[in-house]
């Protein structure tokens, strides 16, 4: 399944898979829900996504798809310059082809994919491990967001559904992981993350 925002690349990519033998093309769509909407009913082995899909974004629809049973393996199709391979890596996507390269590597990219491989230009892994947000569980990160509001303990208890001691726990492993003391270093952090070209 194809899903691109720009009409023009969605169906000059459709015609690709529909000539080549190797590939069945189930469905297209222009946004990340409507993707969503068809791979949750129909099963579809490998997905081409545009990373800046409306509404929700490629890395929230691969984070969505990643807790779903038989979801497909996810290729992002986009530019290669800056740190979008490194983005969609980490994001969970399991392969990625450049937008600038030739359609044969977008197919031989799908091929390996479907074939359980991961396809990815060179990355410098150490800058994956460099990242502590990567080492953050979702409740962590979520808490994170959380508390970069000003939330209390308290109002963190509540948001989330937990206990005041749990919020506690989560909050010492989260400082743990930043390498941060207290929560005002905690913020910085996260603020200081949010840095343009990011997907957190």
């Amino acid at each position: 399944m194809l899903a691109d925002s720009n009409p023009l690349v969605l169906s000059a990519m459709s015609e690709i898979f529909e000539r080549d033998p190797r590939f069945s093309l189930v469905a297209t769509s222009a946004t990340a829900e409507g993707f969503l909407g068809i791979v949750m009913r129909v099963p579809v082995a490998v997905g081409v996504i545009d990373w800046n899909l409306p509404a929700l974004g490629g890395a929230k629809l691969i984070e969505v798809l990643r807790d779903q049973e038989h979801s497909p393996k996810l290729v992002v199709y986009g530019e290669e310059a800056g740190d979008l391979p490194r983005l969609a890596m980490t994001a969970g996507a399991a392969g990625f082809a450049a937008r600038s390269g030739e359609v044969e590597g977008l197919l031989a990219t799908c091929t390996e994919v479907a074939a359980g491989k991961m396809v990815f230009p060179f990355i410098d892994v150490r800058d994956l491990q460099a990242d502590p947000i990567q080492t953050l569980s979702r409740k962590e990160r979520v808490m994170l967001e959380a508390l970069s509001k000003g939330l209390t303990n308290r109002e963190l208890s509540n948001e989330l559904g937990i206990s005041t001691n749990t919020v506690k726990f989560h909050l010492s492993n989260l400082y743990d992981k930043l390498s941060v003391k207290n929560r005002t270093q905690a913020i910085a952090f996260y603020y200081s993350s949010r840095l343009p070209g990011r997907s957190e």
